[in-house]
């Protein structure tokens, strides 16, 4: 079957379109788990190295590293999903001669990843306080 030059390169486009969301998918994917681990990592470390089990800085339950990475992992595989959903309606409107462009979900990923940047804000901006050393004797 052969298409008009005009529709085959709609098709090429919505094809490109589709990867161009794959890639920022596999992006966001890899770029949660190497959040989650690299925070695992330097927690795991800050333990061995404190003398004092005291000194290891407590997790927060809800806004930590881990649980933004995971987030990152969520929404990147849930964006596969959608991205295939929205190549299949692309297709079925170019085959139809009747494409509209969606701003919902242009508007929906913005959102998303806006979010996550606010959420990796306090992330970023919390910093470790400095633990209480005791004073150092020192001879006369």
């Amino acid at each position: 079957m052969n298409l008009p030059p005009d529709r085959q390169r709609e098709h090429q486009a919505n094809e490109r379109t589709f990867l161009a969301w794959l890639r920022t998918s596999i992006a966001l994917i890899g770029f949660g788990f190497a959040i989650a681990r690299f925070s695992l990592f330097l927690r795991q470390l800050q333990a061995n190295v404190a003398q004092d089990p005291r000194q290891v800085d407590p997790v927060h339950a809800l806004l930590n590293a881990e649980n933004l990475g995971l987030l990152l992992v969520v929404f990147g595989v849930l964006m596969i999903g959608l991205s295939a959903w929205r190549y299949n309606q692309v297709l079925q409107q170019i085959e139809q001669g009747d494409f509209r462009p969606s701003r919902l979900v242009i508007w929906m990923m913005a959102g998303v990843v806006a979010l996550f940047g606010l959420l990796s804000i306090p992330l970023v901006l919390w910093r470790n306080r400095p633990q209480e050393t005791p004073p150092l004797d020192l001879p006369e």
